[in-house]
């Protein structure tokens, strides 16, 4: 049961890390492909920033190299992200127009929801999915 303290701890928004080896490219994609606003780009050259769409957000980390094994987020299904959704099949066709390179494409799952992952330029997979109707 929720809590009705206002004074105590309360928790308001997650937002994932996501690391990428090419920063440019990165701002590139989720901006063009996954039509987020860029909404911030820090350092110079630029290695740290966040990007939004409605109420998700995600922030960008460059680093030099990926810190994942070379298949181990295929193999292993390891997300990224997870973005709650509402309009799932909607979205899916967004991004299949816009060429996105789904990992999963859209899918009932047994959990009740309906999901689809996309692959990043650097492999990350983020998953978008709402409550099957």
């Amino acid at each position: 049961m929720p809590s009705t303290d206002t004074s105590a701890p309360r928790l308001r928004q997650a937002n994932a890390h996501v690391f990428v080896t090419d920063f440019a490219r990165a701002l590139a994609f989720y901006r063009t492909v996954l039509g987020f606003d860029i909404v911030f780009s820090y350092g110079e050259p630029p290695f740290y920033g966040e990007v939004r769409r409605d109420d998700a957000s995600l922030n960008l980390r460059h680093v030099d190299e990926s810190p994942f094994a070379p298949d181990v987020r295929e193999r292993e299904q390891l997300l990224s992200a997870s973005i709650a959704t509402a309009g799932v099949e909607a979205l899916f066709g967004e991004y299949r127009a816009a060429g996105a390179d789904f990992h999963e494409r859209l899918r009932a799952k047994p959990w009740g929801a309906n999901e689809f992952v996309i692959r990043d330029p650097d492999g990350n997979l983020i998953l978008f999915g709402s409550p099957a109707a």
